[in-house]
């Protein structure tokens, strides 16, 4: 009895110590007590079947895991906060995380590094305070911004990047924006200039994970097909027979908000803006009042806008799990990293699958050429402008075309400033010819999925 009580006598004493260090809010000097890391060392301090043929196991590794490498964490959602969780336990101690949302109530069933008294604050911010006040040495630096206001600078910083993000828009400018600090040295990839990216996504109780090394392996474009189509209602049903929440929501967005333009001729809708979500709520109320249809609440508004698909913790916590293993694997060479897509599926039974996915040599986002276009002489700039969003090699969502013509570089449409769009509008209904493009014409394309401008060659067919 004696031999089996003394181990338990020795884990009730590190669970004592832990929890008085973390209510005391010290860490007993370097935050370090005998045993703490005796699970990490033996990936990390001892060889193995399954250990990376190049590894040499040593005391460094844990180390560098501890003093010098950073991650980034992009999003504190329900994913993000498992991944910060699995990081900080796994010894990752200089971690950062992005954010741009404020805590809901309808977070806290699944996202449990929040409270009901957090509601209305910022999720990185409480995320970070969480896991710095529980985990002694960890320091988890917040970031309450859009991905897209921080700069080449703040990205280079880190060592990896890992995302739990909910949209594809952030994955692809995310996908972007390490694409961009790759530097070519005649026509050679510098490795030192790369960031592995470890992207995880969830839909309901399917998963993904992946690993990503820009300019090497497949980016978030190579694969863009992979990803579900977006649910589109009849246009017929929304503006005549509305018979679903959904149908009103979609009226409002899609008819309504064009139409009335409550915040500014030109003003896109924006689905992580309040306001924005709350004039597109109460509309819908009143347009389902009118057909007698329940059922349309401010959070459903917000998931038609947004294309939310509902989450799933367990999910959450597998994919997670997979992603956080991925960082350590690349973190510390003990292992070789998953090569490089994985997929999730316990809907019926448990099911996962691995496969390598190919990078596309005319990827648009990843390739050092510019992609190929072939139109018509006769074929109108919007009808570039259609295959650019609807193809479902490209998605983009409001692409601004330039282009060099005489000499003088011309912006052939822009959407996003109401001014220029208004200007630019008439030359949709040109044909190439009548805008002066040529044969072999590079067009210069920005779109809102990516940081960076791509370029296209425009081919005319006969």
């Amino acid at each position: 009895m004696a031999e089996t009580d003394e181990p338990e006598k020795k884990r009730r004493r590190v669970v004592e110590l832990t929890e008085k260090m973390v209510v005391d809010g010290v860490c007993g000097g370097s935050c370090e007590w005998e045993g703490r890391w005796n699970h990490i060392k033996k990936f990390l301090e001892r060889s193995g079947p399954f250990t990376h043929p190049d590894f040499e196991p040593s005391t460094e590794c844990l180390q560098f895991l501890l003093e010098t490498c950073k991650v980034l964490v992009i999003g504190a959602g329900g994913l993000g906060c498992e991944l910060l969780k699995d990081l900080a336990l796994s010894g990752f101690r200089n971690i950062n995380v992005v954010d741009m949302d404020t805590i809901d109530v309808s977070n806290l069933n699944r996202q449990f590094l929040f409270r009901s008294k957090d509601i209305g604050r910022p999720k990185a911010d409480v995320a970070a305070d969480f896991i710095n006040s529980r985990i002694p040495g960890c320091h988890v630096v917040p970031h309450f911004k859009k991905i897209q206001d921080l700069d080449e600078t703040f990205y280079r910083q880190f060592h990896i990047i890992v995302c739990g993000l909910d949209s594809i828009v952030a994955r692809r400018w995310m996908n972007g924006m390490l694409l961009s600090l790759l530097v070519y040295e005649d026509g050679q990839l510098d490795q030192t200039s790369l960031i592995p990216l470890v992207d995880g996504g969830t839909e309901g109780f399917k998963g993904n994970a992946r690993v990503i090394l820009p300019g090497m392996t497949a980016c978030i474009d190579c694969t863009l097909e992979l990803y579900p189509p977006q649910i589109n209602f009849p246009m017929c049903t929304i503006a005549t027979m509305p018979r679903l929440p959904e149908h009103c929501i979609e009226y409002v967005r899609i008819l309504q908000w064009p139409k009335e333009m409550p915040f500014g001729d030109g003003m896109a809708l924006d689905g992580d803006d309040p306001e924005h979500i709350q004039w597109v709520f109460q509309r819908s109320l009143e347009r389902a009042a009118e057909f007698n249809i329940t059922g349309v609440t401010y959070r459903l508004t917000q998931g038609v806008v947004k294309r939310i698909i509902p989450a799933v913790a367990s999910t959450n916590a597998v994919i997670a799990a997979a992603c956080a293993t991925e960082v350590f694997k690349l973190a510390t060479s003990a292992y070789v990293p998953l090569t490089n897509y994985m997929v999730f599926n316990d809907v019926d039974g448990l099911y996962t699958y691995t496969f390598e996915a190919e990078r596309k040599e005319n990827c648009s986002a990843c390739s050092q050429i510019p992609q190929d276009l072939h139109f018509s002489p006769s074929s109108t700039l919007q009808e570039v402008l259609d295959y650019m969003t609807e193809s479902a090699y490209l998605q983009m969502k409001s692409p601004a075309i330039t282009a060099t013509v005489d000499g003088k570089s011309k912006t052939l449409y822009l959407q996003s400033v109401a001014s220029i769009e208004q200007r630019t509008r008439p030359n949709l209904s040109k044909t190439l010819r009548e805008l002066g493009l040529t044969d072999g014409q590079e067009l210069a394309v920005a779109d809102v999925t990516t940081p960076r401008t791509m370029l296209f060659r425009l081919g005319f067919t006969s």
